[in-house]
């Protein structure tokens, strides 16, 4: 098997990680356990896996950032799009809840204009407004059965493209180690107040598993993430994120019997489309600024 193709299947599998996740996370809330406590159950199980498995070769050198307020700034933000994240999840379905997720690489798209300073062009803009009417399709304003929870799910969207953008800002400052326990320690520490202040005790032996599964799939996925990146280049693996489509369909089907509607499957293709035009765009023009000597 080829460097490339191992990075895919190591991206294939980070992603199939967050979609049992966040199906999990559904059954969790469902389950009247509160979003905020799943929440912190998930990055708790980061973190401890974190510990684990970088505190022997770090020691105390994984707290070290040589920009902590960043790392933290964008800590939060991933708190903050897992918690939103999570209490959409309660009342929406998840094919439509991933559909709005994938609007994140249009909108990390325009925040990298005034962030970054990126320049982008008048066809990179034209695929965000594309892809933006695909989400109008989905969430229907118009419509009388138009769910106010599609809020939080876009709010959760707009946390994590700030992440991401956050994270090429910070790009190469830090080790990996140092990233994890940063992104996953702030948020246990964070929400372990109003967690414990309204605990749940799970009352099923399902409930039981899923909370440990929730509490190591984060870490295991990023795992994933991260190692894939050793074998090909970000911009090459980008397009796997899709891939969730697939798993989130499935198993929002076997869970819940749930199965996207006309609406939610042509809002998603136009967004999916939007995303890998503005990849395929990027991927030029990242080409034709390469010097020839340097490829």
């Amino acid at each position: 098997m080829s460097s490339l193709s191992f990075g895919y299947c190591l991206m294939l599998l980070a992603f199939l990680c967050f979609a049992v996740m966040d199906t999990s996370a559904k059954w969790l809330v469902a389950a009247t356990i509160p979003a905020l406590q799943v929440a912190w159950l998930r990055y708790l199980g980061h973190f401890l896996c974190a510990i684990l498995l970088y505190g022997p070769g770090h020691g105390v050198g994984i707290v070290r950032s040589n920009k902590p307020w960043l790392q933290s700034l964008r800590a939060v933000f991933l708190l903050a799009g897992t918690c939103l994240n999570f209490s959409a999840l309660k009342f929406l379905p998840l094919t439509t809840a991933i559909a709005i997720f994938f609007v994140s690489p249009l909108t990390v798209c325009l925040l990298s204009i005034p962030i970054l300073g990126e320049k982008v062009g008048i066809k990179r803009l034209m695929a965000v407004l594309v892809g933006f009417i695909g989400v109008l399709i989905i969430v229907k304003p118009w419509s009388q059965s138009f769910n106010p929870a599609i809020f939080l799910s876009m709010g959760a969207m707009l946390c994590v493209s700030c992440y991401f953008v956050m994270s090429r800002v910070i790009a190469g400052v830090d080790s990996n180690a140092t990233a994890q326990f940063y992104v996953s320690g702030i948020a246990t520490l964070i929400l372990a107040p109003v967690a414990l202040m309204n605990w749940v005790w799970p009352t099923s032996t399902t409930a039981w598993v899923l909370v440990v599964l929730i509490g190591t799939l984060g870490m295991v996925g990023h795992s994933f993430l991260t190692n894939a990146h050793r074998y090909a280049e970000a911009s090459v693996l980008a397009p796997t994120v899709y891939a969730q489509i697939i798993y989130i369909a499935a198993l929002s089907w076997l869970v819940f019997n749930q199965t996207p509607d006309l609406n939610t499957l042509v809002g998603t293709f136009i967004i999916v489309c939007s995303g890998l035009f503005i990849w395929f765009r990027e991927r030029q023009v990242e080409a034709s600024t390469t010097p020839v000597s340097a490829r």
